[in-house]
């Protein structure tokens, strides 16, 4: 067994590395594959973490290694992680080295269908694997029109970008409601719920209209339902989310070093009081959701790596998952560019993230429930190292 989990960390080693630098692959490859029909397709969802343009051209969400770790596709032709077709076989290669062969995730049967008033589902909610839905309601973040978009961020290119025709479009509660009721027969067991920066009030209304559609067409009092929000300057306010049917919530700090933070998120400290403020607001969350329960993000590589440990160590004494995901300097951001550090830097983060989680007491549970999928790197060390994945039990990768 210890020869298996060895050979699943070298895989995550590999994947790691595929997520900060990208896949080099001449999109023609998927030509013929079965890209949007047997094969998950990308749908663009709040942000776009390809580093070229793909108007026009279907490119794969993921694909697993043969251990079963699922590896998001973010197209680079800069990068020495290069996926060749080989015959009906893709094959990973580092440089002029052979990796493995993988396999493309299977297009779930909700993305066929369409809502009642006509709405293609695939557009509505993507599905990110391992039961796991996320909803980007909209592109519309109106911190753009006050020139306060995080300088990370690429939400707005994103919109203006792709627009409607791929998906970036206002998400209606019924929508949200009816593709949840289908996916969830199909065996999803999580949603998120996020989208731009709205002012309060109307996110308040939108969120609480959300939940009753997703009740009423699941039939599901708890949904497992995680609200992606701004910290509210009315910190009452998180009970009403929870009242709401919510299980989990989630309020992304993004950069622990507050100084940083004020020059790389104005619009956060502007229309949600501030850094000090954004930890109260996380802190009251941990006591009305409850431990292991709320959820924050840093973008990996913003910051120094103490800092970004500082942080995650503090939120987790105070009972909220804070994770660290690779910084992708996106297209269309101020960032666009930049270099994010080396894998070898991220990875080193997601293994000390992982040591703090656990003598914090957070479960996998807790982890699955409060993410938006179930793939981050620290997901699959809980997954190795408690022996969940497939592989461990003789089991083809659930893709």
């Amino acid at each position: 067994m210890s020869d298996l989990k060895n050979r699943l960390h070298e895989e995550l080693a590999i994947k790691n590395a595929c997520q900060v630098e990208g896949i080099n692959a001449d999109p023609a490859i998927f030509e013929g594959a079965g890209l949007g029909d047997k094969y998950q397709e990308q749908i663009q969802t709040l942000f776009d973490y390809n580093l070229h343009n793909h108007t026009g051209v279907v490119l794969p969400v993921c694909f697993y290694t043969p251990g079963g770790l699922r590896v998001g596709y973010r197209w680079n032709d800069r990068s020495p992680y290069k996926l060749r077709r080989e015959g009906n076989q893709f094959i990973l290669y580092h440089e002029r080295k052979e990796l493995f062969p993988v396999t493309l995730k299977k297009r779930p049967k909700y993305y066929s269908l369409k809502t009642s008033d006509g709405a293609n589902m695939n557009q509505v909610a993507t599905h990110n694997g391992e039961g796991a839905i996320f909803v980007s309601y909209s592109n519309e973040c109106f911190l753009k029109e006050t020139g306060h978009d995080c300088k990370y961020c690429n939400i707005n290119y994103t919109h203006d970008t792709y627009g409607e025709e791929h998906g970036v479009s206002w998400k209606y509660p019924r929508q949200i409601g009816e593709t949840a009721a289908v996916a969830y027969q199909e065996g999803a067991k999580h949603i998120t719920i996020s989208g731009g920066f709205i002012p309060e009030r109307r996110e308040i209304d939108y969120y609480f209209d959300v939940a009753e559609a997703i009740q009423e067409h699941t039939g599901l009092q708890d949904f497992n339902g995680t609200a992606v929000i701004g910290a509210p300057l009315d910190l009452g306010i998180l009970e009403r989310y929870k009242d709401a049917g919510y299980r989990t919530i989630a309020m992304n700090l993004e950069i622990w070093d507050k100084h940083i933070f004020n020059s790389v998120c104005p619009g956060k400290v502007i229309h949600c009081g501030g850094w000090e403020h954004w930890v109260k607001a996380l802190e009251r969350a941990a006591v009305v959701f409850g431990h292991g329960r709320v959820r924050s993000n840093f973008v990996g590589g913003m910051e120094t790596k103490k800092s970004t440990l500082e942080g995650v160590k503090y939120l987790a004494s105070q009972g909220v998952i804070a994770y660290a995901g690779s910084w992708i300097p996106n297209l269309g951001s101020e960032y666009e560019g930049h270099r994010s550090p080396l894998p070898e830097w991220h990875l080193d983060v997601a293994y000390k993230i992982v040591d703090i989680f656990r003598s914090a007491g957070f479960t996998y549970e807790q982890l699955y429930d409060s993410s938006a999928s179930a793939d981050g790197i620290w997901n699959d060390i809980y997954k190795i190292e408690e022996e969940r994945l497939p592989v461990f039990k003789g089991e083809p990768s659930a893709v």
